[in-house]
């Protein structure tokens, strides 16, 4: 259904209007009569018979005509009547100010769920409950009590508080920012950021897309239409609510180090949306993106007219993965001919302390020339000499929109004219360079990400029906908890390769399975209530002839028994030793808003230790599962480094692919861990050494 009469409705209903000013009944109407609204207003309130010089009526049954939109401003038992009697009236949108819905309890998510019901088989749309209204200032449609209406402009904001709504308008006033749209969604009960997302990403007023999330309900709908609006514009989104506290335990360590926040962050590194991670930052991207070009690449330019913030730039620069430019041969001789001797025509581009506008322009327009360079930052501090208003005018008349050029003129009183003479110009402006260098890496990943290569995902050659069989059997049982024998068996029909191996029950079996299948070899207890097995005693390796094996069957069992009295042990896995190698870990654990999420790290005992771990939702492509790679600190170890042979990255990538198709293909695994995948030189194929994995319970109507 679509949202066009929510924002450009011809005629507006405010039920609820109040004659008090300072009651939002009142503020609403004086809105859309203040700021200009051009359809018709009509204003419902049984006790009134003109209101701000518009005529006032008891109910819309006695307006008699057609509505559009209607905003609900009456208390909460009675805004369902208030919504029949819109819908009733012909309405399209209505927009429910009025609070005490879901967010009091099950008698007011009663209440809201009968409103949402109606509204749905009217096909009708409901903004709210428990908003702040709407703006779009397209149309001059104030529909909230938030105030005046911003001066227009590219962005468009939604957000699910209504507090931060006007928090963001007075920003966005302070920044020179203008606004396309501005919606408050309350308690999502019908329209959420996916319907948003969908809507602004086609709206021709919006340039940049801005959202506040508290919660998002529909993982899966939430990428795709934030996929299809970051195709088209930039979308920025700040998320709070994402500690871990209130999730629940888990035995995995793919579960344990996919905390709360590390879902949300894949999901935007899928979706293309810019994340900030503060209100600030919000803005910050905002402004950058909606006033500046987009980069082509990571390499930044430094100007600066004083030597420590340029090297606090530089600093910044690195630290966000990004890369202090080296200027071409040809600029560093043009910028020496031009600036005074002292000045340093490195990076940071030094003018020095007394530099006048004429200095910097010839930093800018260099650097602007200048193929190595792709983005410019440009700094200044208040000397005595400084001319921050003139120099302001100058650099914002040399830009030629090449590429994006941002600002920090640091300090306070002194630099404020120039400051100002930024936002009036439309030249991003930030009060530290850290701040500043930080926009410019929400501008150049979301570029990257613009440039990426089309997702092909592949899909291997498997034995599915194998693994169905497995799975169904253990739900069927109530055993969820699959150990190393038959999580092998289903790595196997996904193509991983496994040793040989048996489960023993006996010294003696133990014995024979092991001299068939040659020495040495490994053994390990197999137990759904031995999660780690190493700290139980419950992995031997190495075992060389059939009397050690035979020794050491009993002496894990005895181990085991004493350590983890009255588990269930199904028996000894006894398997060929794998080759020596590198252990890494790739594992997944299922979100519930975004699904199976993939990780990568290094294996064995470190990987919650160091913690140097990635994500990515599945399903992934090759060339996403070797980014997770890339984005670890190991990565180099991956490589190899200072004599060491570097281990084979795209059998690494594969077997993620695979962990990601089986995961997608099997809904029913909810955690899975490769913990060793053991990886050698190119060319060779990684052995899984142990894996684990737990299933979901059948659901009542499975059963």
């Amino acid at each position: 259904m679509s949202l066009d009469l929510l924002f450009h409705p011809s005629s507006v209903a405010v039920i609820g209007a109040s004659r008090t000013p300072g009651k939002v009944g009142h503020d609403i109407l004086a809105g859309l009569v203040r700021d200009g609204f051009a359809g018709t207003i009509v204003p419902v309130n049984p006790a009134a018979e003109t209101l701000l010089g518009l005529p006032c009526y008891p109910n819309l049954a006695a307006w008699g005509g057609k509505i559009d939109l209607a905003v609900v401003v009456v208390p909460n038992e009675l805004a369902l009547a208030a919504v029949e009697e819109s819908v009733g009236a012909g309405a399209g949108a209505i927009i429910v100010i009025t609070a005490g819905f879901r967010e009091t309890g099950p008698e007011g998510l009663n209440r809201e769920k009968k409103m949402v019901d109606l509204c749905q088989r009217r096909g009708v749309r409901l903004l709210g409950p428990n908003c702040l209204g709407l703006i779009n200032t397209q149309n001059r449609l104030n529909a909230s009590f938030a105030g005046a209406l911003p001066e227009p402009g590219g962005i468009s904001i939604f957000s699910q508080s209504g507090a931060l709504c006007t928090a963001m308008l007075d920003l966005a006033a302070g920044r020179h920012l203008g606004l396309a749209k501005l919606v408050s969604i309350g308690n999502k009960a019908d329209i959420s950021e996916v319907d948003l997302l969908s809507y602004l990403a086609h709206d021709p007023q919006t340039r940049v897309i801005v959202g506040y999330l508290e919660d998002i309900a529909t993982g899966n709908n939430f990428i795709k239409a934030a996929e299809e609006a970051a195709t088209l514009k930039p979308v920025i989104i700040l998320k709070s609510g994402t500690t871990a506290a209130g999730l629940k335990a888990a035995a995995s360590h793919t579960g344990v180090l996919a905390g709360g926040d590390t879902a949300y962050g894949a999901a935007f590194k899928r979706s293309g949306g810019v994340r900030a991670d503060t209100f600030d930052a919000l803005f910050d991207y905002a402004t950058a993106l909606s006033m500046q070009p987009l980069p082509k690449g990571n390499r930044v330019l430094i100007i600066t007219n004083a030597g420590g913030p340029g090297t606090m730039a530089a600093d910044a620069v690195e630290k966000a993965g990004m890369v202090v430019a080296e200027l071409d041969r040809n600029t560093a001789t043009a910028l020496r001919a031009r600036l005074p001797k002292a000045a340093s025509v490195g990076n940071p581009v030094d003018v020095l302390g007394d530099a006048d506008p004429a200095r910097f322009v010839t930093a800018i327009e260099a650097a602007q020339d200048d193929p190595a360079v792709d983005a410019i930052l440009v700094i200044l501090t208040p000397q005595a000499m400084t001319r921050p208003a003139e120099t302001a005018i100058a650099i914002a008349g040399a830009l030629n929109g090449s590429k994006p050029v941002v600002a920090t003129f640091m300090g306070g009183h002194d630099v404020m004219p120039g400051r100002q003479e930024l936002a009036a110009a439309g030249l991003p402006d930030y009060e530290s360079p850290e701040r500043a260098v930080s926009a410019l890496r929400g501008m150049v990943e979301y570029a990257a990400w613009k440039q990426r290569p089309p997702r092909l995902v592949t899909r291997f050659r498997v034995n599915r029906r194998r693994v169905e069989r497995i799975i169904s059997r253990r739900q069927r049982t109530g055993v969820l908890q699959l150990g190393e024998v038959k999580g092998k068996d289903i790595l196997g029909a996904y193509g991983f390769k496994v040793q040989d191996g048996a489960l023993a029950n006996s010294a003696e079996e133990a014995m024979e399975i092991a001299e068939r299948i040659g020495f040495p070899v490994a053994m390990k207890i197999v137990s759904p209530d031995v999660i780690h097995k190493s700290d139980m005693g419950g992995v031997m390796l190495n075992l060389a002839n059939a009397e050690a094996v035979g020794d050491a069957y009993e002496l894990m069992m005895l181990k085991i028994r004493k350590r983890v009295p009255g588990a269930f042990i199904e028996g000894i896995y006894i398997e060929q030793m794998a080759q020596k190698g590198l252990e890494v870990i790739i594992g997944m654990s299922r979100d519930p808003q975004f699904g199976p999420m993939l990780m990568f790290g290094l294996g064995g005992i470190f990987v919650e230790v160091l913690k140097d771990v990635s994500f990515h939702l599945a399903p992934v492509t090759e060339d996403e599962a070797i980014a997770m790679l890339k984005s670890t600190r190991s990565y180099d170890m991956l490589e190899g480094r200072r004599g060491q042979k570097g281990v084979d990255i795209t059998a690494i990538a594969s077997g993620l692919q695979r962990i990601s198709q089986l995961t997608t293909d099997f809904p029913q695994i909810l955690e899975l861990d490769i913990n060793p995948f053991i990886v050698g030189e190119s060319g060779s194929e990684p052995v899984v050494a142990d894996v684990r994995m737990s299933l979901a319970p059948l659901t009542e109507e499975e059963k």
